[in-house]
């Protein structure tokens, strides 16, 4: 709807459309025969802004045309536009503008008077790091894309905003490299993120569960961080970011498999370093998926695999538990994972007391009351502590999840349930795909470049390739024999 000409009567149906909201402010300035009004909500606007810089800039005996000339020239700090519908009005208005109007003219003049509403740049608190850039995104949308082009000053990289939510309509920015990336797959996702039809999108959670939306697996196909490093790092390799106004969270594209195994500390590490690392959270991944159910699978039912010592020893512990091993496994492994989510969701004041009457005395009378075997505590204290390598809370729960359909399988069938489990859940990884990339990637199918960059960690001067499954320009680094210096 088109505004009046009127300011009064446009003053009086922003009101009443926003049912005469508290944090509403207008004003009304005659001088000379010549009425100026504005409006601003104090809650997201700064009113020593307005004060010191809009109302000494105002002449009254300019026209329109002029005076939005001379805001511009005098107010150089702060975006300046105009506007002529109610629609956008609400818009500016909410995003912390002033919205200005002229009698007897139809048109507005839309100045950014926006106060600092955000904590400002902070260290990672979901993925901390000992060595390496300690600031993280914040909810502050343009300062998120300033973390990002401080780091990557290049004119390729590109942000193609959309505005997502009929009501919030929240900045969503699709961030690639235009000669790195496949502009095809930052197209799609552009396509896809414009066909969300929703009241209102308040985190990035929203958008990645779009995203995802056709995908029956648990595991995760995005990686999700708040650090603008490891955006930065994905960015070079040809992936493709998406940064959502009001969260600290971005979204990477594509997210793999091998990608989870790595950690944002592992590009600051000497080379040998980090591919044990990486190889060490491979293990860990395994390790906390089939320990409980390999266990449950051979004291149940194939116990002449394991070592009469090592049988026997197993045995005497288990000497007065009433119930069978596989219900002992899954009671402790439910009891964990109430010990994890309470510690998830107290304060960090108590979190350290919770953990020690959990983890140590918990688990010490269960042993003492015959209920469970000290072994069991053993395997199911591995088991957790193992999940706890990886920083994504989807890959997390996936693993939870598949550890349970492990063990069920070892109490159906044994070794026989246990290896048919292990064959599918192969399988189930092998026919993920995001965004066309197979999740398995660079492991099958398998590239020789991309096990050089993912799975092993080589030094700088050998990592002249990109992956060609991420981009076509797989040309990293251009070597020089003569600028090496040798140690």
């Amino acid at each position: 709807m088109k505004i009046s000409k009127s300011i009064q009567q446009n003053l009086n149906y922003i009101k009443e459309l926003n049912n005469n909201s508290s944090d509403i402010v207008t004003r009304t300035i005659k001088r000379g025969g010549k009425k100026v009004g504005y409006i601003y909500l104090e809650s997201v606007s700064s009113d020593d802004k307005i004060s010191n810089f809009l109302n000494k800039s105002i002449d009254f005996n300019l026209s329109f045309t002029n005076l939005f000339s001379k805001l511009k020239n005098d107010i150089f700090n702060s975006h300046i536009d105009t506007c002529d519908n109610y629609e956008d009005i609400f818009y500016y208005l909410s995003s912390g503008y002033t919205v200005l109007f002229i009698e007897k003219y139809d048109n507005a003049i839309v100045i950014e008077t926006k106060s600092t509403l955000d904590r400002g740049v902070v260290a990672s608190t979901s993925e901390p790091i000992i060595r390496g850039p300690k600031d993280s995104f914040t909810e502050n949308h343009a300062i998120n894309i300033g973390l990002i082009r401080k780091r990557i000053k290049d004119p390729n990289l590109f942000f193609e905003e959309v505005k997502v939510g009929r009501r919030t309509k929240t900045k969503v920015d699709v961030v690639y490299i235009d000669d790195i990336a496949d502009k095809s797959k930052a197209k799609n996702i552009i396509n896809e993120i414009k066909k969300i039809d929703i009241d209102g999108i308040l985190d990035s959670g929203y958008i990645r569960e779009f995203l995802e939306k056709k995908s029956s697996s648990v595991f995760p196909k995005v990686i999700s961080t708040e650090r603008p490093d490891v955006v930065c790092a994905s960015l070079l390799d040809g992936k493709i970011a998406i940064l959502v106004e009001n969260t600290p969270y971005a979204i990477i594209m594509p997210g793999l498999f091998i990608d989870f195994i790595h950690s944002p500390e592992d590009n600051y590490y000497k080379p040998v370093n980090a591919t044990f690392s990486r190889f060490l959270r491979l293990v860990c991944f395994f390790c906390a998926i089939i320990t409980p159910a390999l266990y449950v699978a051979l004291m149940t039912f194939n116990p002449e695999i394991i070592p009469d010592q090592l049988l026997i020893s197993f045995a005497v512990q288990r000497d007065g538990v009433p119930f069978p091993t596989a219900i002992e496994v899954l009671i402790f492994v439910i009891i964990f994972e109430i010990l994890m989510q309470a510690d998830i969701h107290s304060p960090t004041v108590s979190g350290s007391a919770m953990n020690i009457v959990g983890a140590l005395i918990l688990g010490d009378a269960a042993v003492n009351a015959g209920i469970v075997s000290p072994i069991v505590i053993i395997i199911i204290a591995i088991t957790s502590i193992s999940e706890l390598v990886f920083y994504d809370v989807d890959m997390i729960n996936a693993v939870r999840q598949w550890r349970i359909l492990f063990i069920l399988s070892s109490l159906i069938l044994g070794l026989i349930g246990f290896v048919s489990m292990l064959l599918i859940f192969l399988n189930k990884l092998a026919s993920i795909e995001c965004i066309g990339v197979p999740y398995l990637t660079p492991v099958s199918p398998t590239s020789t470049v991309g096990l050089k960059n993912s799975l092993l960690r080589l030094k700088r001067s050998k990592l002249t390739k990109r992956q060609s499954y991420l981009s076509k320009n797989t040309t990293r680094m251009v070597k020089n024999e003569k600028n090496n210096i040798s140690s």
